[in-house]
């Protein structure tokens, strides 16, 4: 089976990504809606489809600006299925402006989505899709784990022995910190 670190280095478009942010903890609201609302769109797809069109998502949806994105009405989501730019899929664009208005009320309630995270970790994956699945729409095993590992909260982003590894526990990923008594 390959597994991404022996396909992502060299890659132009999947190398960056492998290198500098995939299993990286990620810091702010903004980068984690725009984290979920990428690995909601790859669903189907190639993620280099998605890493392609990655700018184009990012001004499609305001740079994931949160409060503007869950203030969409019907012309701004009409103009979203009508780029071309972007992934049309109507469940998926609707998704995006649903979760934008969920991760404004856990800012409410938790203070930020990265605290509402952190106030769940640790969970294991089936536990994560549950509540995924409660609090999200679009947000199937797949598209929970991807997003979890590639924000920190689960392992497994990288093989032990990539080198990139190496660079993501030295940030503290919370799912190693965790396990690492004294380090968080």
């Amino acid at each position: 089976m390959s597994h991404y670190c022996d396909l992502a280095p060299g890659h132009p478009w999947h190398g960056p990504y492998h290198d500098r942010e995939y299993g990286f903890p990620v810091e702010g609201d903004t980068a984690l809606f725009e984290r979920l609302v990428l690995e909601i769109n790859q669903a189907g797809l190639s993620w280099l489809t998605v890493l392609k069109k990655r700018e184009a998502f990012r001004h499609a949806f305001d740079n994931f600006d949160i409060e503007r994105v869950a203030a969409y009405g019907d012309v701004e989501r009409e103009r979203l299925l009508g780029d071309a730019a972007i992934i049309r899929n109507r469940l998926k664009v609707d998704a995006a402006i649903h979760n934008a208005g969920v991760i404004q009320r856990l800012s409410e309630t938790h203070g930020s989505f990265a605290s509402w995270l952190d106030h769940h970790h640790p969970l294991d994956k089936d536990e994560w899709v549950k509540l995924f699945r409660r609090t999200f729409r679009f947000t199937g095993p797949e598209i929970v784990g991807e997003f979890l590992m590639s924000t920190g909260y689960l392992p497994g982003a990288h093989h032990e022995e990539c080198p990139v590894h190496q660079r993501i526990l030295a940030c503290g990923p919370a799912w190693y910190t965790h396990r690492q008594p004294g380090l968080r």
